[in-house]
């Protein structure tokens, strides 16, 4: 236990509530602030992407005991399934038999750990604009407009988990020495749906994650506790095939039964949603440094917003409270050391899973189609069964596993550069699991 102090967190997200549950067990007074309503009594606005958990995720749970719980809403995920245009449907699974992602509502899991921080006596603050904050005194002020009125409350410490577009960051950018950058994706996201069927089963396979890979664009979806799934539309935003080219029914139907033929009888609401639901946008945001004296800290997307594309926004986050907690554990009351540890040994990870991310969409829009693509995955899989302590493949790696983003990016180039050097082998199509390739892997990790 630390001293206790009394600590607000802006941001009631799936982040600032772990994080506010990490310190109400450390002993401290912890107030929850968020500008928009209780999540628990809002409809979600057709803007979500379904979660997926994995190891890091699990890590932070398992920590404060809250891992059971969460399991019980979530589905495993084992493999993609690829959707090809011409039908054809191709499995691939994720890693050794047992070892799953799981998929989750961000709405029903975001419920979920609100109500466990408030039974662990963390207070929320619903529908209170946070507009800016003292630094060097951990004061918040909040008003009802930006041009209002503000008044102010006072803190020990302020953890700013208010999202990408965080009003706390935005303060920290004010000062010198503060590097900023955010990059909007050509690519933007449109929610769609499908139903379960008549008598409740689902119409795809709920332990898969289902894309239809189309090379700039696709389509993927991910299964909720009723048998449905979530869909979405990931696009350029101008240009051919392109959010900006749908502008009616006929050429969105048009546009399905050419791209998306076998989901004519399983999106039966496509005009519907596609034409309510909003666009939405994809950004990477990075910063430094995350916090300032001993006072105030960034956490999760307010520090590190990723693309969606190799489901660790999340448990980036998660593993975020993971590395401070343990900190806050090997330090004590000392919150300048705590401070200054966290953000040195996150930021090179926060901006390895950025790069993992964005490179992921090429992988999953265009690759998971390609025969190269799905036979170096085969090699690497067969020489990784043969040879598990010398061969790890990437995606293992990062979800799998709690080592380092960082590190698991750099072996991930090396174990790449290898395997592009065995596919010009003669006759790699027919010899890929010879002793030669097994031989020439050894040869080149040496």
């Amino acid at each position: 236990m630390q001293t206790p102090q009394k600590i607000a967190v802006v941001g009631s997200g799936l982040v600032g509530t772990l994080l506010a549950i990490y310190l109400k067990r450390a002993g401290h007074t912890v107030h929850v602030y968020d500008r928009s309503p209780d999540i628990r009594t809002v409809e979600f606005s057709g803007r979500s992407i379904n979660l997926v958990m994995s190891n890091r995720g699990w890590k932070a749970l398992e920590d404060v005991g809250l891992d059971q719980e969460i399991r019980k809403i979530g589905i495993p995920v084992d493999k993609r399934a690829i959707h090809l245009q011409d039908g054809k449907l191709n499995y691939q699974y994720y890693g050794k038999e047992g070892e799953a992602i799981f998929s989750l509502s961000r709405g029903v899991l975001n419920r979920k750990m609100v109500d466990l921080a408030e039974a662990e006596g963390v207070e929320f603050f619903f529908e209170r604009k946070i507009w800016d904050v003292t630094l060097a005194t951990a004061t918040l002020w909040e008003g009802e407009t930006e041009q209002a009125e503000w008044s102010e409350l006072k803190y020990d410490k302020v953890f700013g988990a208010d999202g990408a577009f965080s009003r706390i960051r935005h303060r920290m950018q004010r000062q010198s020495m503060f590097d900023y950058s955010q990059e909007f994706m050509k690519i933007g996201y449109k929610e769609l749906h499908i139903p379960a069927n008549a008598d409740g089963s689902p119409k795809i396979d709920i332990h898969s994650l289902h894309i239809w890979p189309r090379g700039n664009f696709m389509l993927m979806g991910l299964a909720n506790l009723d048998n449905s799934f979530t869909c979405t539309l990931f696009m350029p935003i101008e240009g051919e095939n392109s959010f900006e080219s749908l502008t009616n029914e006929e050429k969105l139907v048009s546009f399905f039964a050419t791209y998306f033929p076998d989901t004519k009888d399983v999106i039966p609401d496509l005009v519907r949603d596609f034409f309510r639901n909003p666009n939405s946008y994809l950004a990477i945001m990075k910063c430094f440094p995350w916090t300032f004296n001993d006072k105030i800290a960034l956490i999760g997307d307010s520090a590190h917003a990723i693309v969606p594309f190799y489901g660790h926004g999340m448990n980036a986050g998660f593993e975020d409270i993971t590395i401070l907690n343990e900190l806050m554990q090997h330090y004590g009351d000392d919150w300048d050391r705590i401070f200054k540890a966290y953000e040195i040994s996150r930021k090179p990870n926060a901006d390895a899973i950025a790069e993992l991310s964005r490179r992921n969409f090429e992988e999953m829009s265009a690759k998971t189609a390609d025969a190269n693509f799905l036979l170096q995955k085969k090699i690497e899989k067969w020489f990784s069964d043969k040879h598990p302590e010398r061969w790890t493949p990437l995606y293992s790696r990062v979800t799998f596993s709690l080592q380092p983003y960082s590190e698991a990016l750099a072996i991930g180039d090396f174990q790449n550069e290898i395997m592009q050097e065995v596919l010009k082998m003669d006759n790699i199509q027919e010899n890929w699991n010879s002793e030669e390739v097994e031989n020439k892997i050894l040869e080149m990790l040496e």
